[in-house]
This record gives C-alpha cells, sequence and structure tokens, in this order.
C-alpha cells in the first residue's frame, strides 16, 4: 500500500495534459459555432425581440456587466458577444459597450475572493484594495472611453480598420476562416441531432444555442483547471519575482502572458489577493499585472472570432483589445491618471475596513443592482 506522502496515484504527465487542453480549445470553438448556428435558426424575428433592450449603448454596457457576473468568465460572455455579432444582427457598435461591461464584471471574481480575509482587518485592507483596483481602473477606462465611442466609433473603427486589413473588408460576407473549416463536422453533427427532435425552428434554434452555451462553460472551466494545473507553482513564483521588483512594464507583460497562458484573467488577478494580503506585495505594485491580464483575456473573444465567418466578429474581438490598450495609455502610461484607480481602491479599503458591510454593498450594487436599473429603464 502507498503512504500518503507518494505521489497522486493518477498524476497526469505534462504532455498529455498539454494535448488535452489543445483538444479543450478545439471544443470551446466548436461551442462558438454552435452559439453561432443556433442564432441563424431562431430566425430573424427571435432574434430582433432579443436584442431590442439592448440598442442603448447604457443598456448594452449593463448588460455585459450582468452577463459575466453571472457566469463569472468574460472569456465566456464574450464569445458569446462575438457569436452573436456573426450572425449580423447585433452590429458592432452595439457590441462595443457589451464588451466594455464585460470588462467591468470579470472583475468581481478577485473582489469576492478579497472578502475572504474580512476577518483580518490589515489583511483585508491590503487585499481588498489589490482587488477593487482592478474595478477602479476598468470603470474609469469605460468613464472615458465609452462617451467616445459613443460620439465618434473611434474604438469600432481603429479595430474595423486592422479587421480589414487582416482578412478585407466584405460587409456582411464570410472570410475564408480555417478553424470554421475544423469545426464545420462537430457543429453538423449537433444541428442533425436536434433536426431529429422534430421542434419548430426556433425551440431548435433555442436548444443549438444552449448546447453551444453549455460547450463554452464547460470548455473553459476544463482549460482553465488544467492550465492552473501545469502552470500554478510557476505563476506564483513568477508574480512574486517580478512584481517585488516593481517593474510595471514587465509585470503588465506577465499578467498578459499568464492569463493567455490559463485562459483567465480571474486566476491571475485572484493569484495577487494573497500575496498582497500577506504584504508580499504592494499595491503599486500588483497594479499593472491587473492591466496585463485585461488585455490577455481578449485572446479568448479573438479565438472566437476566427471561428465565425463574419470579418465584423473579428472587429468586435480587436475592439476588446484595442479598448484595453486604449485605457492603459490614458490611465497608466500617463503618469498623473495612473495614481487615481490606485488612491480611489485606497479609499474604498478604508472605509471597507471601519464597516465590513460597505465592502458587501459595494459588490452588490456595482455589479447587480446597478446593471439591472439600467437594463430595466435605459432599453
Amino acid at each position: 500500500m502507498s503512504s500518503s506522502t507518494d505521489s497522486p496515484r493518477f498524476d497526469i504527465p505534462t504532455p498529455i495534459r498539454s494535448a488535452f487542453v489543445v483538444g479543450l480549445i478545439y471544443v470551446f470553438l466548436v461551442g462558438v459555432s454552435s452559439l453561432e448556428a443556433g442564432i441563424k435558426i431562431m430566425g430573424e424575428d427571435t432574434q430582433e425581440r432579443l436584442f431590442s433592450a439592448v440598442s442603448n449603448p447604457i443598456a448594452g454596457l449593463c448588460v455585459g456587466i450582468l452577463g459575466t457576473v453571472l457566469v463569472q468568465s468574460s472569456s465566456a460572455s464574450t464569445s458569446v458577444i462575438v457569436g452573436m455579432v456573426a450572425t449580423n444582427k447585433l452590429g458592432v457598435e452595439a457590441a462595443v459597450p457589451m464588451v466594455m461591461g464585460a470588462n467591468i464584471g470579470t472583475t468581481v471574481t478577485n473582489t469576492l475572493v478579497s472578502l475572504g480575509h474580512v476577518r483580518q482587518s490589515v489583511e483585508f485592507k491590503r487585499a481588498f484594495a489589490a482587488a477593487t483596483v482592478h474595478d477602479f481602473f476598468n470603470l474609469l477606462a469605460v468613464a472615458v472611453l465609452l462617451p467616445v465611442e459613443i460620439y465618434t466609433h473611434a474604438i469600432s473603427n481603429i479595430a474595423r480598420a486592422i479587421s480589414e486589413f487582416l482578412v478585407g473588408s466584405g460587409g456582411g460576407t464570410e472570410w475564408k476562416s480555417p478553424v470554421k473549416a475544423w469545426v464545420k463536422g462537430p457543429v453538423k453533427f449537433l444541428k442533425s441531432i436536434w433536426e431529429q427532435v422534430g421542434l419548430s425552428d426556433t425551440l431548435r434554434g433555442t436548444l443549438m444555442v444552449l448546447t453551444g452555451l453549455v460547450i463554452i462553460l464547460l470548455a473553459l472551466a476544463l482549460i482553465t483547471k488544467n492550465m492552473r494545473t501545469l502552470v500554478a507553482d510557476r505563476v506564483e513564483r513568477s508574480v512574486n519575482a517580478v512584481l517585488g521588483k516593481g517593474g510595471g512594464a514587465i509585470a503588465m507583460l506577465l499578467g498578459l502572458i499568464i492569463t493567455v497562458a490559463v485562459q483567465s484573467s480571474s486566476i491571475t488577478t485572484s493569484i495577487l489577493i494573497p500575496l498582497s494580503a500577506a504584504g508580499v506585495l504592494s499595491l503599486r505594485n500588483a497594479y499593472p499585472v491587473t492591466l496585463g491580464a485585461n488585455v490577455g483575456t481578449t485572446i479568448t473573444a479573438l479565438l472566437a472570432a476566427m471561428a465565425a465567418s463574419n470579418p465584423n466578429s473579428l472587429t468586435v474581438g480587436l475592439a476588446h483589445t484595442t479598448f484595453n490598450v486604449a485605457g492603459i495609455v490614458l490611465l497608466y502610461v500617463i503618469p498623473i491618471a495612473r495614481n487615481v484607480p490606485i488612491m480611489a481602491a485606497e479609499k474604498l479599503a478604508d472605509l471597507a475596513v471601519e464597516r465590513k458591510i460597505w465592502a458587501v454593498a459595494y459588490v452588490v450594487v456595482l455589479f447587480i443592482v446597478l446593471p439591472l436599473l439600467g437594463v430595466t429603464f435605459l432599453r
């Protein structure tokens, strides 16, 4: 019999686990294409009703926040947005505020993680500040860039120009995506399953959309779990070594690389919380990693766009990246603006330590109440 100190019997060798992750990425792309196919099956009237509530850009922003909070993944919500744009029933200009909302919604995870330190006031103050600096950066970026996008469409125009350079314009026509060809077989198989049930187009389309969503969420969860196993120890050592030296640009790059590797900005930013709570990292050292994570998380939308057939879907993926890069330029590269999210996070952490209910109220109001009000009254 093996003792408790023996290595786990069912450890998966690293090469096999890596190959498994590659297979999961393929499954994820199948899910994205299934979602697109389901929306097309549902029909024009259903799609118009589906998006009538988000014609207002502020409502679209709120939908992006709520959708991301509900699934706890900006990767999943932005993939859904890309799939909707691929059907030509959601325009690029309408999708961009949703993507901005997803950026805000994804910060709820590390904020909730910080609440785990609520019993120790000193640790909680550091952890809550490290979590909410991410919130304030995204809120300020949206406050500045959403009005710019609404009135000038600058972000979507930049993204569209890059998209046209990469794949051509074509308006709503299809471009030859190699990924689209790779996933064609499984998507066709899924469609044939629901066709045999003998339901209406709306119900078949709904089931296809739900199938795509389930596949996306399961694939992302398994990718995240396996990538965390592959790189978790290395991640903590790297974060500790690099951020302890206070290298802003290098730390930002590290945040981007880790997030691309684990396919989750929430994991990257959540790793910072216990390190910050323990006093290993200062708030100023942890801050740039969250910015790199913001850019790194956009890789999922770009992957999803590769699985879609409409160049507009690639434009939305690129708009997500453009928004995050522009936010960094405005709120980090400019020295005087760099301190604003940090000071706001520190002030809120002071309030939260004095009265713990402020921390809970902050999460509920920002991530649930305000978005619900926005969707309800700003249709």
